[in-house]
């Protein structure tokens, strides 16, 4: 089948003082491109993942390093590529934010301070080095379907929890080098931020993140174990950025292998082996009604916006 929707992601930490200026004609441009997705802009810059057809997405990237109102702050965006044969995006939305990804923390950015860049071609032999401290800075959910190897587990539910994961279980005293991970590079770039402005020194992070090395490492070479999670209907990736084997609980929002979807406590967009019996009575009646929706939509050969998953910038 042929792949007709290009989806990019993208981030840029740069200062944008005057980012709520920059809303309306970004999802102006978006939508007269027919392109689907999230943004996020903030003061300390851009995230997001948008799709559409090729020409369109390389309009919009053409748009965001070259037109005078971005004032060439995005001249250097860089950006992720991958292609679908169905729109992975429901609708188009611009959001202002705090922060383009949420670490809670005042003042940490890596406008002012960050860790070494890693290229993908350089990661196994740092992660390699006995000495490091490999930390995958993603949530639980996203760490239970794949991970690199001897990688450590923050078990967060949010970005929010990991300062307070540093604080418990790492001194700067003692672990002198610290390499971070996540899915496109912006997490573990704040995140090696923030472990600078706490004091550890030799501080890596993986740039492009998972999904670069899944691109430019090929599967022979690969310390990566297991599949990634991304945020839009593709659920996972794997080697080559191919469409991995994973499906998602639309109920509890848990990724599920082909075996949880066996299950007896899987019912499709009701629940799964994850939130089987967690749901207070009314999230059940909302999600078996939501769950009617799509299946008559499925009749038609619509698609619901029911379906739709988890913020698609957090893909990054």
């Amino acid at each position: 089948m042929q792949h007709i929707y290009l989806t990019t992601a993208m981030y840029h930490f740069v200062s944008l003082p005057h980012f709520k200026t920059l809303r309306e004609p970004l999802f102006n441009f978006c939508v007269s491109q027919n392109i689907k997705g999230t943004l996020l802009l903030a003061d300390e810059g851009i995230n997001g993942t948008v799709a559409g057809s090729e020409k369109a997405i390389h309009v919009f990237l053409d748009f965001l390093k070259n037109d005078p109102i971005f004032e060439g702050n995005f001249k250097n965006l860089s950006h992720k590529e991958s292609w679908s044969d169905k729109h992975p995006f429901y609708r188009m939305k611009v959001k202002l934010k705090k922060e383009i990804v949420t670490l809670g923390v005042h003042g940490v950015s890596p406008t002012k301070v960050v860790g070494k860049y890693v290229k993908p071609q350089d990661w196994n032999k740092i992660i390699s080095d006995p000495e490091v401290i490999l930390i995958d800075t993603r949530n639980d959910y996203e760490y239970a379907i794949g991970s690199f190897k001897n990688a450590i587990n923050p078990e967060t539910q949010t970005f929010r929890e990991f300062p307070e994961f540093v604080k418990t279980h790492f001194d700067p005293k003692k672990h002198k080098k610290v390499a971070m991970f996540c899915t496109g590079g912006i997490r573990c770039e704040k995140a090696s931020s923030y472990m600078m402005s706490e004091g550890f020194d030799e501080v890596y992070h993986l740039e492009g993140g998972i999904l670069k090395y899944l691109e430019e490492v090929p599967p022979e070479k690969s310390l990566w174990q297991g599949e990634c999670f991304v945020f839009d209907q593709r659920v996972a990736i794997k080697h080559g950025l191919e469409v991995g084997d994973y499906d998602q609980c639309y109920a509890c929002r848990y990724p599920l292998s082909q075996d949880d979807m066996k299950s007896e406590k899987y019912t499709p967009g009701i629940s799964c082996p994850y939130c089987f019996n967690k749901h207070t009575p009314e999230k059940l009646k909302s999600l078996t009604e939501r769950q009617r929706q799509v299946i008559l939509a499925k009749a038609r050969g619509l698609n619901h916006i029911g379906q739709s998953i988890l913020d698609a910038s957090k893909l990054v």
